[in-house]
C-alpha cells in the first residue's frame, strides 16, 4: 500500500471534526511553502514557452553543453 492509499484509508476512519483539522493543516502547509519564482525564472518560463509554441525542440543536456563550447569559441575547459 502506498503513502496516498494509506492516507486515504487513515481518512476514512476519522470523525468529521478531525477530518476539519486535518483539512486545515493541509491548507497551512501548502499557503506556508509557496513556490519561489524569481524574475529569471518567470522570462525563462516565459522563453520556453514561446519556443515550444513555436515548435521548436528543446535541447537535451548533450546539445546544450555543446552550445555552451560553441559560443565559448570552441573552448571546452576554459579554466586553466
Amino acid at each position: 500500500m502506498n503513502t496516498e492509499q494509506q492516507l486515504i484509508e487513515k481518512w476514512r476512519n476519522l470523525p468529521s471534526a478531525q477530518k476539519q483539522q486535518v483539512l486545515q493543516f493541509v491548507e497551512s502547509l501548502s499557503q506556508s511553502n509557496p513556490p519561489k519564482t524569481t524574475a529569471l525564472g518567470e522570462r525563462l518560463r516565459y522563453l520556453r514557452a514561446k519556443i515550444v509554441a513555436n515548435g521548436e525542440p528543446l535541447l537535451n543536456q548533450e546539445e546544450i553543453e555543446q552550445e555552451v563550447i560553441n559560443r565559448r569559441g570552441g573552448l571546452e575547459n576554459v579554466s586553466e
